[in-house]
């Protein structure tokens, strides 16, 4: 197949374009600046994001389209202006990849839109399913929401869409993982806040197997949650990210704190929730990592 990928250089994307290339499809990765790129086999950059960029030329006859494009939510401080560049960053290119879209003749058969498990708000008690509306609205509420409404465009298109709302992902090279790792290796880990806050995870290869399954299986439409089936409270993740490093888990650290350190971004490690992947085990999928202790054998052996 003929994939586009927004995002392609990034965390996500870099994988899902080894994957693809592997799988012998083609991919497109747009970018704003393709001149300065690595060539590889079977991938092409298309120029995006400029005044002078006119990728639907280049994107004719592609068969999808995968959106990962995003400022990061994990790195600095949620200022006013950060939260601006969050949402614009992911408002703005769904916007583009729409206008792309609309001016291609023929039209790509699905469209895999990056999401997050934020959509649901935060609880203790309540598990979340595709099926869940949200419970309370919040910032990345509020960015979700209006991120899916846009990509939701693509439907009036007649182009399959499908949200895939990522949980936290664990990655040996990048994400909430390696931050999590350092208090650990120097013997000074213990539970975040009260522990009992739900960490809905999942591994890096799940993430890039669901989006592959989502390009690939028809019957995939619309929130897709990407997430381990076997969510865990913070402190039964923090023991077993202990007991994998050999490192005790012993030194809190207190939520006063953390709020003090993180200002408003605490809520990514304080408030969680349980989310399952409900649709993608009906629907067939098989996780590489459903426990958590295997999956972090795997990152961090």
């Amino acid at each position: 197949m003929k994939i586009a990928v927004t995002g392609g250089t990034g965390f996500i994307g870099s994988k899902l374009t080894s994957a693809l290339t592997e799988l012998g499809h083609s991919v497109y990765i747009l970018t704003r600046n393709p001149d300065n790129k690595p060539e590889q086999p079977s991938v092409t950059y298309v120029k995006w994001l400029s005044d002078d960029a006119k990728p639907e030329l280049e994107l004719e006859g592609i068969d999808a389209i995968v959106n990962l494009a995003g400022e990061s939510i994990g790195e600095g401080r949620w200022t006013k202006e950060r939260k601006e560049r969050i949402k614009s960053s992911r408002i703005d290119a769904t916007r583009e990849v729409i206008s792309i879209l609309q001016k291609l003749t023929k039209k790509p058969d699905v469209l895999v839109n990056a999401s997050a498990t934020g959509y649901y708000g935060n609880s203790s008690k309540v598990t979340f399913t595709e099926q869940s509306p949200p419970i309370e609205r919040n910032f990345l509420a509020d960015v979700v929401i209006d991120w899916e409404s846009e990509a939701s465009k693509a439907k009036e298109l007649g182009i399959r869409t499908v949200y895939t709302r990522f949980g936290i992902v664990l990655s040996k090279e990048e994400g909430a993982l390696n931050r999590m790792l350092l208090p650990y290796k120097l013997f000074a880990g213990g539970p975040l806040g009260s522990g009992t806050q739900w960490f809905s995870w999942v591994h890096i290869d799940d993430v890039i197997g669901l989006i592959l399954f989502s390009l690939t299986n028809d019957a995939v439409e619309g929130p897709l949650n990407v997430t381990s089936p076997n969510p865990m409270q913070m402190n039964e993740f923090g023991k077993t990210v202990g007991e994998v490093l050999g490192r005790p888990h012993w030194i809190p650290a207190p939520s006063f704190a953390l709020k003090i350190a993180l200002g408003e971004m605490s809520t990514l490690v304080l408030d969680g929730q349980i989310v399952l992947p409900e649709k993608a085990e009906k629907l067939g999928y098989n996780h590489h990592y459903k426990e958590l202790k295997p999956a972090l054998l795997d990152l961090l052996k």
